[in-house]
């Protein structure tokens, strides 16, 4: 993984709330802030919180009582998701996941949304969920299923390939659509040391307005933008408007059914 793989700042935090957050996120961030419900009180800890899209809904979900410390790597990300949600029972802090500032025992629950696959060591960013959960506390995290079930994110992928044949940026496929085995993640998991562990898919379908708006935020919205503009710097808007037409001829040019496929896994301390 290049360092301009995790690397959210600029205008990606803007552009990404703006067109992936409703898109790409949203829907999965609800799933998991449903699937801690049954907290009524205590501290989770959620790691590479983006722009802060699982928190706005954990603090939708979930009382009062529970405290939430949500941590990502990028600052400008937390400063974007702080402008978004100020809440008492919310702190901001930058940490990385692979090595959390926090003692032993901490949280009642660990929760990462679309994260671990950015971690260029996953085993450690494992380990350090088990060892800041509290005994019966749970890591509860989500990753993208395979490219090919998420058609939206795929075409852009090709699209962007084709533009430079002779150096095709492959972030998309290669962080965000690159970790969705479900017998290796189970294993890494369980060789971190959590014993339980389930994994579940989870489909999801949300519109978008039109084409645009899946090219804007894919292509200037992520680490995918760094890639493109080292190979062209001038020609990002071109490569975007090539994106949005590749979506409309397979959705049409008006509205686009994003039909989605994540894995969601459960791992209990």
């Amino acid at each position: 993984m290049s360092a301009t793989d995790a690397a959210f700042k600029g205008a990606i935090p803007t552009v990404y709330e703006q067109y992936l957050g409703p898109l790409l996120f949203e829907p999965f961030g609800q799933d998991l802030a449903e699937r801690l419900t049954d907290i009524t009180q205590g501290r989770i800890l959620e790691t590479a919180a983006g722009t802060g899209i699982v928190t706005r809904a954990m603090t939708k979900a979930l009382p009062r009582q529970v405290e939430i410390t949500a941590t990502d790597l990028n600052q400008a990300m937390l400063d974007h998701a702080q402008s978004r949600l100020q809440a008492p029972n919310v702190r901001w802090l930058q940490a990385d996941a692979q090595a959390l500032p926090f003692e032993n025992g901490s949280f009642d629950a660990v929760v990462c949304q679309f994260g671990v696959m950015f971690f260029p060591e996953k085993l450690s960013g494992y380990r350090e969920a088990l060892r800041v959960l509290k005994p019966g506390g749970r890591f509860l995290f989500n990753v993208w299923n395979a490219l090919d079930l998420n058609p939206v994110s795929r075409i852009v992928s090709e699209t962007v390939a084709k533009a430079f044949p002779d150096d095709p940026p492959r972030f998309i496929e290669r962080v965000p659509f690159g970790y969705f085995d479900p017998d290796r993640i189970r294993g890494e998991v369980q060789q971190a040391g959590f014993e339980n562990v389930d994994i579940e898919v989870v489909d999801k379908t949300k519109q978008a307005p039109s084409p645009r708006e899946p090219a804007v935020g894919l292509c200037q919205g992520t680490p995918l933008r760094a890639e493109i503009e080292a190979r062209a710097p001038d020609r990002l808007e071109e490569i975007t408007t090539r994106a949005t037409e590749a979506l409309a001829g397979h959705f049409g040019a008006s509205s686009v059914e994003n039909r989605m496929s994540a894995l969601v896994v459960m791992a209990w301390r």
